[in-house]
């Protein structure tokens, strides 16, 4: 036993004595990392701080946009070696270089410092526009119900033998896909007497974009169209007279919301010569062309009443990448002001009528049911019930101000619509947990408040306290039309694509490409989107890896044989056959190119900005000066790639354009109008390219093929996605509710097999289940312009 212990501690010795150097090394190596990152402070301090700001803040006269990035150090170094200071590189080089760039990396420009320079707060906002506009729909929608999901399209039509209703004179009975009729003199259907007939159409309008549509209906007979409800007159052709045959009528529309519509349709026997019958439905959407209402936005027979502010509401911060209220000024109160107006005279005018209707049997002792129904409205705009202290405030004040039942609603609606209550969801209020958790998953699923009498009735008994439970009630919200308007809207925005709202193409280069085509490609992309999402795997990877796509007549008239349907869709639309050298999902989706192109001429630039920003997340600064392409005209014999690299070869443009080109060359193979080619100017394309990912690994491409395969599979995309899709839903930065929020959710992302629906959930659960960091904070950004922009009634 004793030379066993002695031969222990000979080795404990040893082992010791070995683990210096390594001990030792790693101290030498932190004191020498402190010297570097010290020597780094004082070069930074002597030759950069004067341009940059002392904490790399930027100085408004030199360089006013921050210094904050995401390359690693050895990047940043080589960086600043070959271009700081701008003018004289040499001044800091090598060594130096590195140092400062350790100094910098540390100190204030990696995500790592910002975060812990600046810790992201849960910030206390108001609601953006568009959660405005939900939230009042959703509230109207309380006392009419929310619109239930269906998979059938078209219009329910009724035809008769006559000139009214009559059960024994109905002959036809059918969904017809479009309104778009020309019967001209003869009979619309078999037993009809072609001379007097009636129609009886009814439907629900999906609308896709929220923004000011035009319904247009033109007929040569008498109609009454009803839209909104199947009581609210929207057009009045009842008697048919001074030959107008178009009637047209301007309205706001809420993305993810269906309008009740129906037509009574008549052709009446005359003296004179009978003329000739049709009728159509036909809309301009917003930034769009006038189309007949395609069937996929028809939904056959009628629903529950909805309701679309027309106020106009001004726009919302988006500085961050994402929406936010944070802007509290004139422009804002007013807005929101003529927004409670608005529905307060919808409120008296259809709901209050409805809730009479429903409660006849309801005592109306000292006006009971007037209580009972506003009531109902503040607890619902409230989000939670209210104490007796905010219902004698809000109701019963305001009630015994006025005898009057119409003037009582508009003032207990205005209060309550312009309370902070109301505008302030994320704001506790004293609210039980299952009811704050309601509150924040249909303001992210929905941008809206909970209406849903099954969403309510779990709050209302506490049973959203888990993951698993939220993770539930998420899972069913997003089976809605209001999920899935914001989910495209997630994509529109990761994707950028307000900035592709008005594709035009050179008529003499690219003849056909016009409105109408850029709005079937726009049908087509969208189409896409949502087959990818929607589908059984929701699989992300499938936006670069499906080689098929949705075709319409135009697209194959311009795009040629490929773009031939080969098989039916739903609501039909047609899906075009694989074709993996052409199509890579919506990377090379003609949409896009075309988009991410000149007039004339492809452009390398934005779509290497494009796969940098927005699909690979990466920092790109602004340029210094306002870039201006070479025009083709100056360099007739130079393909767009030789064009573009001689503009950018000096050094200061490399700083960004040797990410930038790199990827955006990969693309060359697409046209200005994103048709396939193989030569320019007579030589063979070259589409090679290179990127360096986030972990300093390069990866070289050839062509759109690679660089789709590579995207499907880059964790840098990955994390783009989802950091997002994040912003867009809890309009919050995902650090905010953790540092780890981020890369936890990524990684569950990856794990589930990229399925885009449950990173949503996923999402959902993260934003509504309370955190340490819970506790909103005022944005420091916030202009709050107006002091009077949301009196607090209850202090008043």
């Amino acid at each position: 036993m004793p030379g066993r212990c002695l031969l222990l501690f000979i080795l404990l010795i040893l082992t010791a004595i070995d683990s210096w150097p390594v001990a030792l090394r790693a101290e030498n190596e932190a004191s020498s990392a402190e010297q570097r990152v010290a020597k780094g402070a004082e070069i930074y301090k002597a030759t950069c701080a004067s341009c940059h700001g002392g904490q790399g803040e930027g100085v408004q006269e030199y360089f006013p946009s921050p210094l904050v990035g995401d390359l690693s150090i050895g990047e940043l170094a080589k960086q600043i070696d070959e271009t700081m200071p701008e003018g004289e590189p040499e001044k800091c080089v090598g060594q130096d270089a590195a140092a400062v760039a350790a100094y910098m990396h540390q100190t204030f420009y990696s995500e790592a410092a910002q975060l812990r320079n600046r810790p992201p707060r849960i910030t206390l906002a108001r609601l953006t526009g568009n959660q405005l506009r939900n939230s009042l729909a959703d509230l109207y929608a309380h006392f009419h119900g929310v619109a239930e999901v269906s998979n059938e399209r078209g219009v329910a039509g009724v035809y008769f033998d006559g000139d009214r209703w009559n059960d024994k004179k109905k002959k036809i009975d059918r969904i017809d896909p479009v309104l778009d009729f020309d019967f001209g003199k003869e009979s619309p259907g078999e037993g009809i007497d072609a001379k007097e007939y009636y129609i009886y159409w009814e439907g629900r309008l999906k609308a896709d974009v929220t923004g000011r549509y035009e319904i247009i209906v033109r007929s040569s007979c008498s109609f009454v169209m009803n839209f909104g409800t199947t009581e609210r007159e929207f057009i009045d052709n009842h008697v048919q007279s001074g030959g107008k045959t178009e009637f047209r009528q301007s309205v706001v529309l809420t993305a993810g919301r269906v309008y009740p519509f129906k037509f009574d349709f008549h052709q009446r026997k005359r003296k004179t010569e009978l003329p000739p019958a049709n009728i159509s439905l036909s809309w301009i959407p917003p930034q769009g062309v006038e189309q007949v209402i395609p069937t996929q936005n028809l939904i056959p027979h009628s629903g529950p009443g909805t309701f679309s502010i027309q106020s106009e509401l001004p726009p919302d911060d988006r500085s961050y990448g994402f929406e936010r209220g944070v802007a509290i000024n004139r422009q804002w109160d007013d807005s929101t002001t003529a927004a409670a107006i608005e529905f307060a005279e919808i409120a008296s005018d259809e709901l209050w009528p409805k809730y009479k209707q429903d409660h006849n049997k309801d005592s109306d002792e000292n006006r009971g049911r007037l209580k009972g129904f506003l009531n109902e409205v503040v607890q619902t705009a409230f989000r939670g019930p209210l104490d007796e202290d905010l219902r004698k405030l809000y109701i019963d004040t305001q009630i015994a101000e006025t005898e009057d039942d119409v003037e009582a609603i508009k003032r207990v609606l205005l209060i309550s619509l312009k309370s902070p209550r109301f505008l302030y969801p994320r704001a506790d209020q004293g609210n039980r947990f299952s009811r704050r958790v309601a509150t924040r998953l249909a303001l992210t699923l929905y941008d809206s408040l909970p209406s849903d009498r099954w969403l309510v009735d779990l709050a209302n008994k506490d049973e959203l306290k888990n993951p698993d439970q939220v993770r539930g009630a998420a899972r069913r919200m997003l089976a809605d039309y209001r999920a899935e308007a914001k989910t495209r809207e997630m994509l529109h925005s990761w994707l950028n694509l307000a900035h592709l709202s008005d594709i035009r193409k050179n008529p003499e280069n690219y003849p056909g490409f016009d409105a109408e085509l850029v709005s079937d490609l726009k049908t087509s992309f969208n189409a896409f989107l949502d087959h990818v999402v929607q589908n059984d795997s929701s699989d992300y990877r499938q936006f670069f890896k499906a080689d098929w796509s949705v075709t319409t007549p135009r697209i194959e008239k311009f795009y040629g044989e490929a773009w031939k349907p080969s098989e039916d869709l739903d609501w039909g639309l047609k899906r075009t056959g694989g074709d993996p050298k052409l199509r890579h999902g919506l990377l090379t989706h003609p949409f896009l190119m075309s988009g991410l192109a000149y007039h004339n001429a492809t452009s390398p630039i934005h779509r290497g900005v494009f796969l940098n920003r927005y699909i690979l997340g990466r920092t790109l600064r602004p340029p210094n000066e306002a870039f201006a392409p070479l025009s083709p005209d100056l360099h007739p014999d130079l393909t767009t790639r030789e064009r573009v690299a001689l503009q950018t070869s000096p050094e200061s443009c490399q700083v960004c354009h040797s990410k930038i080109n790199p990827l955006g060359f990969t693309l060359e193979n697409f046209d200005a109008a994103g048709r396939y080619r193989d030569t320019e100017k007579e030589k063979s394309i070259d589409s090679t390219g290179v990127y360096i990912s986030r972990d300093e690994k390069e990866i070289r491409f050839q062509g759109a093929a690679q660089l789709a395969d590579f995207l499907a599979n880059s964790p840098d995309a990955h994390r783009s996605f989802v950091n997002r899709a994040f912003q867009h839903y809890v309009k919050q930065a995902p650090a905010a509710f953790g540092a780890g929020t981020l890369d936890e959710l990524t990684k569950k992302f990856v794990n589930s097999g990229f399925n885009i629906k449950e990173l949503i959930v996923e999402i959902a659960v993260v934003a509504s289940l309370p955190t340490k960091n819970d506790n909103p904070q005022p944005d420091q950004q916030t202009n709050t312009g107006s002091n009077d922009a949301t009196p607090n009634v209850e202090k008043s």
